[in-house]
């Protein structure tokens, strides 16, 4: 009888453990292939994301046949310094490869355009110098929301990031609540 009540034990806690490594591996899974899970520690994205909010990013979402698009927040890596290191960035997608981005008049015109870009998601007129981008191919220029008080490619000192950086397009804060992100 002792003997079948230690078998057993072995057993409960065999299968115990086969569970959570079997979990923790589908976590790892979802978590490296498929979604960026970020917090977001500035308020360079505000309204849009605040300090603090956690976001969901697709992973599949540009490796499914699908481009970035101008107005799309992604998650990537990026240099934003003098040194090597890359830091981890949320922004939003504002020129495309080959495209020319100009700031003038706090108002940004692409191509050229005499007409501004149209940004609803912006909490207040921006208030920057003027600028002249020219987005080399394979690359994309990201601005933050919040761009009064955004440390964004104005001021990196590689204001492009190539595609192979984007990890992932955001689509849900799941905390503090659920908001879709557009």
């Amino acid at each position: 009888m002792k003997e079948s009540r230690q078998s057993n034990w072995k057993k409960e806690l065999f299968e115990w453990v086969r569970i959570i490594v079997m979990a923790s591996a589908i976590a790892f899974f979802i978590n490296t292939c498929i979604i960026a899970n970020s917090r977001v520690p500035t308020g360079s994205m505000e309204t849009t994301i605040m300090p603090g909010d956690r976001i969901f990013g697709s992973r599949l979402a540009y490796k499914l046949g699908e481009d970035p698009k101008r107005g799309d927040v992604v998650i990537f890596d990026h240099r934003t310094g003098p040194g090597p290191e890359e830091t981890r960035l949320v922004k939003r997608i504002i020129g495309l490869p080959g495209e020319t981005v100009d700031i003038r008049n706090n108002q940004i015109y692409i191509n050229g355009s005499e007409t501004p870009l149209h940004e609803p998601y912006l909490p207040e007129k921006m208030d920057t110098e003027d600028y002249h981008f020219e987005v080399p191919e394979g690359c994309y220029f990201m601005l933050g929301d919040n761009r009064n008080n955004s440390a964004d490619a104005r001021y990196w000192p590689d204001p492009y990031v190539p595609e192979n950086k984007i990890l992932a397009k955001v689509f849900i804060r799941y905390y503090p609540g659920i908001k879709a992100i557009h």
